[in-house]
């Protein structure tokens, strides 16, 4: 999410290096490079080949969502392994409800929840943060 929310700080189609992406995340950059392929897979990211290359936001950062980073990153999310899959006591599991319960929440919130809005978010955070004495 955190890479998401990295290529968003950029202006539209500004390619951001993976080994820049890397470095900052602390992470390896072929961990970045199997993240991108997965979110190019899926239509989030684009990239650009060549001495100014990397990767950016395929689509408006406000028209990307929490639940589509998700998805193409991790797969379907489940809080309970019955909440997807078939399990032989839902008829009288008193958690089950529960697990729906929060499963539709977190999914709400996901799918509400664009790039955009995180980057709105930590800046409102960070503009907080300077006024502290």
């Amino acid at each position: 999410m955190r890479i998401a929310v990295r290529l968003a700080r950029e202006d539209a189609g500004t390619p951001v290096p993976r080994a820049e992406i890397a470095k900052e995340e602390e992470l390896s950059a072929d961990y970045i490079e199997q993240i991108m392929m997965k979110l190019k897979a899926a239509g989030l990211v684009s990239s650009r080949r060549g001495a100014r290359g990397g990767f950016f936001l395929a689509r408006d950062p406000a028209r990307i969502t929490v639940e589509e980073i998700l998805l193409a990153t991790e797969g379907q999310l489940e809080l309970a392994p019955c909440d997807v899959r078939p399990c032989v006591h839902a008829a009288e599991c008193s958690t089950r409800p529960l697990w729906r319960e929060a499963a539709d929440s977190l999914a709400r919130v996901f799918r509400k929840t664009t790039l955009k809005s995180l980057l709105k978010q930590h800046a409102d955070r960070a503009g907080a943060a300077a006024y502290v004495i």
